[in-house]
């Protein structure tokens, strides 16, 4: 019996010796070693075997480490990916939140979360990469043998997330083996991915398009996953020169800055020629869309999705078929519905709320009943975006509910950045909002009033954020006001405020 005939869970019947993870200057592993990799990784972790899967935070850099200890983590247990890039305090919140029993970093890396768990009592296991292996070859360092962890069932949570909420404290939306399963099933199906198929993968491996719309979709098909230290716009097109993928997937903001590249790389792009590009987690504006198909000869596949959906929700087809720029095209696995104030379901034209349901959709948020209450009506998830689906199925996102600043894909919670300005000894007031930004669709804005005779600058505050938040939530501009700017019912809103405040037109 070969690793690949054991049905781990997060591994689709392959050829073992066809490549299943790839890095630039390494040599490919396999998916009989990358069985292999996982089952020893079961045993390793088997002193945190209990009556439940075990959860383990993982701090690691994109990489093919990663991308193996991920897949070996959530085949036996509940994966936490977490940001490296978060400061002492996220991490505090992040990893006692989610009642962390181990934490997994590199060996030798200095982390702040190391600190945390030492605070917190949470053992820390040490990824030991092996480079004399192929890519993403490990050790465990501080992890003690014992009886393997049992693979995970369809219903066994393996893989938690924060979402950020309307609120300062974000949403766990808890993924099982299933939703993932599901997930990658449809994402590979929507853009027929095979065995000979390499995607070129620039998306962090803590965020869910790496994770779903890249890494599981491509192992539930029998392909290969090209694992970069992450995005990198000057390095971008000798990684494809020298790894020849089929495919890539990216949010909006990276392929601005690769289409900005572009020209200067023709004789590369003559060379390489993509299957096609997918965009997802943010809205592709038309002009990119059009941009990258004249560059790269190849069709621009945009999708949509979120967290508790297990990343896919709606994704334009492949040509024949149409795509349309502008919408994020068709249900692609799961239902979709758009919803009016009652919960019923709008017809064609209709504006109302996005819902959708399916096997890939969270069953609820963990530990907080009220927000699974607030999100599900009738069987249907409630996303908090607005659109229209037309006569043909298409959908068009025409706005937000929801309060969330959507940075590039990054999703960031005004109310968590409005805490720490108000930590500021010189802060009376502050509101988060969103900044209309050209690349990244949206950046963090704030408005704050200070306390009668406290001063601050603007850099000052963007300082004291940084210290606490990472530097993707720390506020672009802050404007320093009298008073906020009220709505009918007196209180501060977040939606328009940055055209109220003169920021855009």
């Amino acid at each position: 019996m070969t690793p690949t005939d054991l049905a781990f869970s997060l591994l689709g019947r392959a050829d073992d010796d066809a490549p299943a993870l790839l890095a630039p200057g390494r040599g490919p592993m396999t998916y009989g070693e990358l069985g292999r990799q996982i089952a020893r990784s079961a045993g390793l972790l088997g002193r945190f075997a209990g009556t439940a899967p075990p959860r383990v935070a993982i701090v690691l850099p994109n990489g093919p480490e990663m991308a193996a200890a991920f897949l070996a983590v959530a085949s036996h247990a509940t994966a936490a990916p977490l940001n490296p890039a978060y400061r002492e305090e996220e991490f505090d919140f992040y990893i006692g939140d989610l009642g962390a029993q181990a934490l997994l970093v590199l060996a030798g890396d200095a982390t702040p979360a190391r600190a945390v768990a030492r605070r917190r009592g949470v053992p820390v296991v040490e990824l030991v990469p092996d480079m004399t292996g192929p890519a993403g070859a490990f050790g465990l360092a501080g992890a003690a043998s014992g009886p393997p962890l049992r693979p995970l069932a369809a219903d066994d949570v393996a893989l938690v997330l924060h979402t950020s909420g309307t609120t300062a404290r974000p949403k766990i939306v808890p993924l099982t083996l299933g939703n993932l399963r599901a997930s990658a099933a449809n994402v590979a199906g929507a853009i027929a991915l095979g065995p000979a198929d390499r995607c070129l993968n620039v998306m962090p491996l803590f965020h869910i398009h790496g994770l779903v719309g890249v890494l599981l979709a491509s192992m539930a098909s029998g392909a290969g996953v090209i694992c970069t230290p992450g995005f990198n716009a000057l390095k971008f097109f000798s990684w494809m020169e020298e790894t020849a993928p089929s495919w890539v997937s990216a949010v909006p903001a990276m392929h601005q800055a690769i289409l900005a590249r572009s020209e200067r790389n023709r004789a590369i792009l003559e060379r390489c020629r993509l299957r096609l590009i997918r965009s997802s987690s943010a809205p592709l504006p038309p002009r990119v869309m059009a941009g990258l198909e004249s560059a790269f000869g190849c069709p621009v596949i945009e999708s949509y999705g979120m967290t508790e959906a297990a990343h896919q929700m709606t994704s334009n087809p492949l040509p024949p078929a149409s795509r349309k720029a502008g919408t994020v095209g068709r249900a692609a696995g799961p239902e979709m519905a758009v919803l009016d104030e009652s919960g019923r379901a709008l017809p064609p034209g209709g504006t109302g709320e996005i819902a959708v349901r399916g096997a890939n959709v969270m069953s609820g948020y963990e530990n907080n009943p009220a927000a699974t209450a607030a999100s599900f009506a009738g069987g249907w998830f409630r996303t908090g975006d607005q659109g229209v689906i037309d006569a043909d199925g298409y959908l068009t996102i025409t706005g937000r509910l929801k309060e969330i600043i959507n940075r590039g894909g990054e999703k960031v919670s005004p109310r968590e950045v409005d805490e720490v300005l108000l930590d500021h000894p010189a802060v009376a007031e502050a509101l988060a909002f969103a900044l209309p930004h050209d690349k990244l669709g949206e950046d963090v804005g704030a408005a704050v009033v200070l306390k009668a005779e406290a001063t601050a600058s603007e850099r000052e505050l963007r300082d004291f954020v940084a210290g606490r938040l990472a530097d993707f939530k720390v506020p672009r501009r802050i404007v320093l006001l009298a008073e906020l700017p009220k709505g009918p019912t007196g209180k501060p809103q977040r939606i328009g405020m940055a055209k109220r405040l003169g920021l855009c037109e």
